[in-house]
Protein backbone atom coordinates (compact mmCIF):
# COMPACT_ATOMS: atom_id res chain seq x y z
CA UNK A 1 0.00 0.00 0.00
CA UNK A 2 2.96 2.43 1.14
CA UNK A 3 4.76 1.76 -2.30
CA UNK A 4 1.69 2.54 -4.50
CA UNK A 5 1.30 5.95 -2.52
CA UNK A 6 4.92 6.27 -2.98
CA UNK A 7 4.36 5.57 -6.84
CA UNK A 8 0.87 7.81 -7.27
CA UNK A 9 3.26 11.10 -5.54
CA UNK A 10 6.20 9.94 -7.78
CA UNK A 11 4.49 10.72 -11.28
CA UNK A 12 3.44 13.94 -10.55
CA UNK A 13 7.41 14.89 -9.80
CA UNK A 14 8.42 14.11 -13.28
CA UNK A 15 7.66 17.09 -15.24
CA UNK A 16 4.73 19.72 -16.32
CA UNK A 17 5.52 18.00 -19.92
CA UNK A 18 7.91 20.77 -21.47
CA UNK A 19 10.64 19.34 -23.25
CA UNK A 20 14.15 20.38 -22.00
CA UNK A 21 16.44 21.71 -25.55
CA UNK A 22 19.65 22.18 -26.03
CA UNK A 23 19.22 25.10 -28.57
CA UNK A 24 18.77 28.50 -26.36
CA UNK A 25 16.39 30.10 -26.43
CA UNK A 26 15.69 33.74 -25.90
CA UNK A 27 11.60 34.84 -25.43
CA UNK A 28 12.70 38.19 -24.16
CA UNK A 29 12.58 39.93 -20.87
CA UNK A 30 9.82 38.19 -18.44
CA UNK A 31 6.36 39.93 -18.39
CA UNK A 32 5.70 42.34 -15.71
CA UNK A 33 2.22 42.62 -14.28
CA UNK A 34 2.68 46.11 -13.94
CA UNK A 35 3.86 48.06 -17.23
CA UNK A 36 3.86 51.72 -14.80
CA UNK A 37 4.02 53.45 -17.98
CA UNK A 38 1.43 55.71 -19.27
CA UNK A 39 0.12 56.79 -22.32
CA UNK A 40 0.62 60.14 -23.41
CA UNK A 41 -2.65 60.68 -24.35
CA UNK A 42 -3.88 59.97 -21.37
CA UNK A 43 -2.36 63.58 -20.40
CA UNK A 44 -4.33 66.57 -20.11
CA UNK A 45 -2.86 69.07 -22.64
CA UNK A 46 -4.14 72.39 -20.49
CA UNK A 47 -2.26 73.51 -17.39
CA UNK A 48 1.00 73.74 -16.10
CA UNK A 49 3.28 70.50 -16.80
CA UNK A 50 4.40 69.05 -13.10
CA UNK A 51 6.16 65.92 -12.60
CA UNK A 52 4.93 63.90 -8.84
CA UNK A 53 6.39 60.50 -7.35
CA UNK A 54 3.47 57.64 -7.23
CA UNK A 55 4.15 54.12 -5.95
CA UNK A 56 4.11 51.60 -8.85
CA UNK A 57 5.55 47.86 -8.43
CA UNK A 58 6.46 48.65 -4.95
CA UNK A 59 8.70 51.75 -6.19
CA UNK A 60 8.42 55.01 -7.06
CA UNK A 61 8.09 56.61 -10.72
CA UNK A 62 7.37 59.75 -12.14
CA UNK A 63 4.16 60.63 -13.48
CA UNK A 64 3.87 63.78 -15.60
CA UNK A 65 0.94 65.54 -14.56
CA UNK A 66 -0.88 68.71 -15.52
CA UNK A 67 -1.52 71.62 -12.23
CA UNK A 68 -4.13 73.73 -12.92
CA UNK A 69 -2.26 77.04 -11.27
CA UNK A 70 -1.51 79.21 -13.74
CA UNK A 71 2.46 79.63 -14.51
CA UNK A 72 2.65 82.96 -13.64
CA UNK A 73 1.82 81.88 -10.26
CA UNK A 74 3.77 78.27 -9.97
CA UNK A 75 7.15 79.75 -11.27
CA UNK A 76 9.57 81.42 -8.90
CA UNK A 77 7.59 80.50 -5.50
CA UNK A 78 9.13 77.33 -3.84
CA UNK A 79 5.94 77.27 -1.62
CA UNK A 80 3.32 77.52 -4.37
CA UNK A 81 4.83 74.87 -6.45
CA UNK A 82 4.98 72.79 -3.53
CA UNK A 83 1.35 73.60 -2.19
CA UNK A 84 0.23 72.05 -6.63
CA UNK A 85 2.67 69.35 -5.92
CA UNK A 86 0.91 68.40 -2.70
CA UNK A 87 -2.33 69.09 -4.59
CA UNK A 88 -1.31 66.39 -7.18
CA UNK A 89 0.17 63.49 -4.59
CA UNK A 90 -3.19 63.69 -2.35
CA UNK A 91 -5.31 63.87 -5.89
CA UNK A 92 -6.25 60.38 -6.32
CA UNK A 93 -4.39 58.50 -9.54
CA UNK A 94 -6.55 58.89 -12.85
CA UNK A 95 -8.63 55.84 -14.58
CA UNK A 96 -4.96 55.29 -17.16
CA UNK A 97 -2.62 55.82 -14.43
CA UNK A 98 -4.62 53.52 -11.96
CA UNK A 99 -4.20 50.58 -14.85
CA UNK A 100 -1.14 50.85 -15.03
CA UNK A 101 -0.61 50.39 -11.79
CA UNK A 102 0.11 53.68 -9.90
CA UNK A 103 -1.47 54.55 -6.03
CA UNK A 104 -0.42 57.25 -4.04
CA UNK A 105 0.57 57.10 0.30
CA UNK A 106 -0.17 60.56 0.42
CA UNK A 107 -3.57 61.05 2.61
CA UNK A 108 -5.45 64.64 3.80
CA UNK A 109 -5.10 66.66 5.88
CA UNK A 110 -2.14 67.36 4.78
CA UNK A 111 -0.64 71.14 3.74
CA UNK A 112 2.39 72.76 2.85
CA UNK A 113 3.49 76.18 4.28
CA UNK A 114 6.78 78.11 4.23
CA UNK A 115 9.41 78.18 6.85
CA UNK A 116 9.41 80.27 9.76
CA UNK A 117 12.08 82.73 11.31
CA UNK A 118 15.32 81.20 12.02
CA UNK A 119 14.63 78.56 9.73
CA UNK A 120 16.88 77.97 6.41
CA UNK A 121 16.13 79.87 3.14
CA UNK A 122 13.86 77.23 1.21
CA UNK A 123 12.38 75.48 3.87
CA UNK A 124 8.82 74.06 3.59
CA UNK A 125 6.70 73.16 6.38
CA UNK A 126 4.02 70.41 6.73
CA UNK A 127 0.54 70.61 8.70
CA UNK A 128 2.35 67.07 10.27
CA UNK A 129 5.55 65.96 11.42
CA UNK A 130 7.31 63.83 8.52
CA UNK A 131 8.31 60.93 10.75
CA UNK A 132 4.50 60.36 11.62
CA UNK A 133 3.94 60.33 7.89
CA UNK A 134 3.57 56.87 6.32
CA UNK A 135 7.09 55.81 5.19
CA UNK A 136 5.83 55.60 1.15
CA UNK A 137 4.33 58.84 1.51
CA UNK A 138 7.36 60.96 3.00
CA UNK A 139 9.22 59.28 0.54
CA UNK A 140 6.79 60.46 -2.31
CA UNK A 141 6.88 63.83 -0.47
CA UNK A 142 10.36 64.34 -0.50
CA UNK A 143 11.31 62.90 -4.37
CA UNK A 144 8.79 64.99 -5.85
CA UNK A 145 9.15 68.43 -3.76
CA UNK A 146 13.21 67.59 -4.62
CA UNK A 147 13.07 67.13 -7.90
CA UNK A 148 11.20 70.20 -8.34
CA UNK A 149 11.83 74.01 -8.17
CA UNK A 150 10.73 73.71 -4.80
CA UNK A 151 14.02 71.69 -3.48
CA UNK A 152 17.03 72.71 -2.03
CA UNK A 153 19.13 71.45 -4.47
CA UNK A 154 20.95 68.55 -5.16
CA UNK A 155 17.78 66.25 -5.08
CA UNK A 156 17.01 67.61 -1.80
CA UNK A 157 14.40 69.25 0.05
CA UNK A 158 14.26 71.02 3.73
CA UNK A 159 10.87 69.67 5.86
CA UNK A 160 9.70 70.41 8.86
CA UNK A 161 6.57 69.68 10.56
CA UNK A 162 4.30 72.21 12.63
CA UNK A 163 6.44 72.38 15.96
CA UNK A 164 9.45 73.36 17.03
CA UNK A 165 11.55 70.80 15.83
CA UNK A 166 14.38 72.08 12.95
CA UNK A 167 14.17 71.44 9.30
CA UNK A 168 15.80 68.39 8.17
CA UNK A 169 17.62 68.14 4.62
CA UNK A 170 15.84 65.10 2.95
CA UNK A 171 17.45 63.39 -0.44
CA UNK A 172 16.19 61.85 -3.01
CA UNK A 173 18.23 58.92 -4.13
CA UNK A 174 18.36 55.89 -6.40
CA UNK A 175 17.79 53.54 -3.59
CA UNK A 176 14.73 55.29 -1.82
CA UNK A 177 12.91 55.75 -5.48
CA UNK A 178 13.68 51.79 -5.35
CA UNK A 179 12.23 51.20 -1.77
CA UNK A 180 9.90 53.91 -0.89
CA UNK A 181 9.00 51.99 2.45
CA UNK A 182 12.25 52.83 3.99
CA UNK A 183 13.13 55.95 5.59
CA UNK A 184 14.22 58.71 3.51
CA UNK A 185 18.00 59.60 4.35
CA UNK A 186 18.10 62.93 6.21
CA UNK A 187 21.08 65.34 7.49
CA UNK A 188 20.96 68.85 9.26
CA UNK A 189 19.66 71.94 7.58
CA UNK A 190 22.12 74.52 7.40
CA UNK A 191 22.15 77.09 9.80
CA UNK A 192 20.51 80.39 8.75
CA UNK A 193 23.49 83.02 8.46
CA UNK A 194 22.32 85.89 11.05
Amino acid sequence: MAVAALAVLAVPATGCGIRTTSVPVDAGAAPSRVPCNVAEAATPATGVPVRAFLVCGSQLEPVDRRSPQPEDKASGDPVRTASALLAQLLAEPSDAERQAGFTTAVRAPLKVAGGRAGDPAGTLRLSRQPEDLAPAALSQLVCTFAESSAGAGGHTVLLAGPGAYPPKRYRCTTELRERPESAPPTAPAPTPAG
